[in-house]
């Protein structure tokens, strides 16, 4: 695969080839954290099905069909991601107002353009709500004659069994920080001062790193939260919560910088931004205004009233998705923690808060980072479902290490 683009899953590019030289199962599951290249390589396996070169030499990067599955514009390669405001995988359809998974399916009834494979890439398919994944179960089970299925998926057990009993399972970890750096090289993003630390801060998800390297603003935004969460560590209560709920607005602008994951990756799709609600919470007062020692908690109740009046006009999606970015954000700090607790300070994601994270570390109670790690992954389980992303917010907040309790 001396075409390909993925860098950093040997295993998962080994077991690519093999299905490339034949033969290809009919429908495969990529499946690994947000952000390490599912897209990425699903375009690679698309590319070497239809490349034309010799068998063993494809994707072979330069021929024709190659070179249109990397602009997007294949015929044969059939792209199929979330859209609309809770980034969903639709059901779709000739009146529905997205595109969707019956549209994808009326694709592939068709004959080839070019005559040989054809490729469909679902990105996001965890996303798929039930009746998408129902309709695509008897494609799956039996598709045409000529046709792989490609599911990318952050987290396959929101799939149906029988979505996942039907396709061959291909997994992808997190990659390393030099493979990281050499893809922002490839891509011209950034210089290797700046490529080293964008890769130490995308922790293993060269997606997010790209993201990063794609928009500066989103590393400001990224330093100012992680500012908030170090901070909390000496905050009161009342102005944990405060200073929380002002970070999710920050948190959504964060978002709407980045785009969406793998997103990033998919051609012939623009990066999903957000659109008016971001464009108003980037005037919103930023989470360090209203951090620890402000004031606006205990000094101002009105200013807390006209905060949580501002959250309420940000769509509870957007809200959401704020949540989802800070929880991650915060996970990152506190591993970052545990790290410096255990020894392990050369593996951090920031080293340029080395010293404050080895003293915070010092100050707080012994393997608070650690447990709170694990709450925070209980948490992220319960974002994913309908619980409201304030309280789970404010349950992490109460959560956080302190200081004082150290003391």
């Amino acid at each position: 695969m001396e075409g390909a683009r993925t860098r950093g899953q040997a295993a998962a590019m080994a077991a690519a080839a093999t299905m490339i030289r034949g033969p290809v199962p009919q429908a495969i599951l990529l499946v690994g954290p947000e952000g390490v290249g599912k897209t990425t390589l699903a375009l690679d396996i698309a590319a070497g099905l239809l490349c034309t070169e010799a068998v063993d030499a494809r994707p072979c990067g330069t021929c024709r069909a190659c070179r249109l599955v990397e602009h997007g514009s294949h015929p044969d390669l059939h792209c199929l991601g979330p859209a609309g405001p809770g980034r969903q995988v639709v059901i779709g359809g000739p009146d529905a107002k997205y595109r969707g998974v019956k549209d994808l399916v009326g694709e592939l009834l068709l004959m080839p353009v070019e005559g040989g494979a054809r490729v469909a890439i679902i990105e996001s398919a965890d996303r798929m709500n039930e009746d998408a994944q129902s309709a695509l179960l008897k494609t799956l089970e039996e598709p045409p004659a000529g046709v792989t299925i490609l599911l990318c998926a952050d987290q396959e057990a929101r799939l149906l069994p029988t979505v996942r009993s039907r396709c061959f399972r291909l997994r992808l970890g997190l990659v390393g920080a030099r493979d990281i750096e050499a893809i922002l090289a490839d891509h011209g993003l950034a210089d290797p001062p700046t490529a080293a630390r964008l890769g130490r801060l995308a922790g293993g998800r060269p997606g997010l790193a790209l993201a990063y390297a794609r928009a500066p603003a989103a590393v400001l935004i990224r330093a100012e939260l992680t500012r908030v969460v170090l901070d909390l560590t000496d905050a009161r209560p009342s102005a944990r919560l405060a200073a929380a709920r002002a970070a999710i607005p920050r948190a959504i602008a964060l978002a709407g910088a980045l785009g969406a994951g793998d997103s990033v990756t998919m051609p012939a799709r623009p990066t999903r931004r957000r659109g008016p609600a971001v464009a108003g919470v980037m005037t919103a007062p930023s989470a360090t205004a209203s951090a620890p020692g402000a004031g606006p908690p205990d000094d101002d109740p009105d200013a807390s009233t006209d905060e949580e009046a501002g959250l309420a006009r940000i769509p509870a999606v957007e809200r959401r998705r704020g949540v989802e970015i800070l929880l991650g954000l915060w996970a990152d700090v506190a591993r970052d923690l545990a790290l410096v607790g255990s020894g392990g300070a050369r593996s951090v994601h920031d080293t340029v808060l080395l010293d404050e994270l080895s003293a915070i570390s010092a100050a707080i109670p012994p393997g608070s980072a650690g447990a709170f790690l694990a709450r925070a992954a209980r948490s992220a389980e319960l974002l994913a479902g309908n619980v409201s992303p304030e309280l789970v917010l404010d349950a992490l907040v109460l959560a956080w290490p302190s200081r004082s309790a150290a003391a």
